[in-house]
């Protein structure tokens, strides 16, 4: 009776562990996105206030994004020695500074410095992924996983409330804001969450024997790096988390611009990508619990990229001579038209990063800071590369649509990529390293 009665407490902690973490881990994440996305509506504002042109627009739409790539992986591991709950908690107080900083900032260096330390709480969906990796039940990890994705709905929370905040405060107040909700996740994190297990957060591969740590710098470094399976999913896993992350940061200045809204209006009509986004992010989860993406992701792919080869189209007119006169043809995609094929994607894409992140959950669970933590890495890295590509199109080649056009090269070499993949019916699991006697 005894035992009976201690192995229900433990299961009752158990559960009650991975209800906190499947509740406060997408909090934290989309705290975490909204700062990131504070310069996609006050950017538009600061670039009119501080009369900084596109590309310097564009570099400050990256570098969050840039330094938040370069702090995936490392930020990763160290939840995997020390937690992902004191990593996240970390990463939440980390970007305080910077979140005030912002509301005092008075040149455009002191907001790129402020950016490059936003980018830093990258760390915390890092280690959150960890985190909720490793306590959530096997069975239903891709839901799991997707709710903790769906936090990228953190991006419809600056889009609702920064305009209003700035309109009724000044745009100092909104970076102020944001603190308070910051600081009481990282409260209630501390107080309400724990440390997986260090059996769950070390798993035994992790561990290096006497015999691996002889051998040379260059042989125990490759012996660590994922196989060609691992980078070919991150690779596919890039593509979504990127162009997700880059669409969200440059959709409301392209609205505005496009088609002559307000700020706060092109800020709300972005909502009809990254609503449909969070909510396919937790489809796609569930789905890939029931069946392998293996066979959803061609669906999800050729969705996203007929969206992409319609919004490339610029406007134009043509004109043909007919039997009986000239004939004029004119194309402009019209604003609902353009925010029904934005739900389509957003949704689509959602459901490719939510069915991504469970396969590889599945495949390579037992080291989630190679697999999960490479796709983030390599995800962020793309994310920052777009809005220049997105500034190239506009500036340079003279086509607004010019970025989608890129995401639509992007995909298909993707695709490509993904064609030969020669652990399709049996993938190789990452190979454990040495494992001390």
């Amino acid at each position: 009776m005894t035992s009976v009665g201690k192995g229900a407490t433990a299961d009752l902690q158990g559960d009650y562990r991975a209800l906190v973490v499947v509740l406060l881990s997408p909090l934290a994440f989309a705290l975490v996105f909204a700062s990131w996305t504070i310069f996609a509506v006050l950017g538009i504002e600061l670039k009119r206030l501080l009369h900084f042109g596109e590309v310097q627009f564009a570099l400050l739409l990256a570098v969050p994004m840039l330094t938040g790539g370069l702090a995936a992986l490392p930020m990763a591991a160290l939840a995997r020695r020390v937690g992902g709950r004191r990593v996240m908690i970390g990463c939440l107080l980390l970007i305080c500074p910077f979140l005030w900083g912002i509301a005092y900032s008075q040149s455009y260096w002191n907001f790129l410095l402020a950016g490059t330390g936003l980018g830093l709480g990258a760390g915390s969906l890092a280690a959150g992924l960890i985190y909720v990796a490793s306590l959530c039940p096997r069975r239903h990890a891709g839901l799991a996983l997707g709710l903790y994705g769906a936090g990228m709905l953190g991006a419809g929370l600056t889009y609702f409330m920064l305009p209003l905040i700035s309109q009724a405060y000044g745009w100092p107040m909104a970076p102020k804001l944001y603190l308070l909700p910051v600081l009481l996740v990282a409260l209630l994190l501390w107080v309400f969450a724990e440390d997986a297990p260090r059996a769950a957060r070390l798993a035994p591969q992790d561990e290096l024997d006497e015999d691996e740590a002889a051998e040379g710098a260059v042989r125990a470094v490759a012996r660590r790096l994922p196989p060609a399976a691992v980078w070919r999913l991150a690779l596919y896993y890039s593509f979504f988390f990127g162009a997700f992350v880059a669409l969200a940061l440059w959709l409301p200045g392209y609205l505005a611009a496009q088609y002559q809204l307000p700020l706060k209006v092109a800020a709300l009509w972005a909502l009809a990508f990254t609503l449909p986004g969070g909510i396919g992010q937790i489809v796609g989860g569930w789905l890939a619990d029931r069946r392998d993406f293996r066979d959803l992701r061609w669906w999800v792919s050729a969705c996203v990229m007929v969206c992409l080869f319609l919004l490339s189209y610029p406007d134009f007119t043509m004109q043909i001579h007919g039997v009986h006169g000239d004939i004029a043809l004119r194309f402009s995609m019209p604003l609902v038209g353009f925010a029904l094929l934005l739900a389509i994607m957003g949704l689509a894409m959602g459901i490719g990063k939510g069915s991504l992140m469970c396969l590889l959950h599945r495949e390579y669970g037992d080291d989630m800071v190679r697999s999960g933590g490479l796709a983030l890495a390599l995800g962020g890295l793309f994310a920052a590369l777009l809005p220049m590509m997105f500034v190239l199109g506009n500036e340079w080649i003279g086509v607004r649509t010019a970025g989608f056009m890129f995401l639509y090269a992007a995909l298909a070499v993707c695709m490509l990529v993904m064609l030969w993949d020669p652990g399709s019916h049996a993938p190789a699991r990452l190979p454990p390293p040495a494992r001390g006697s």
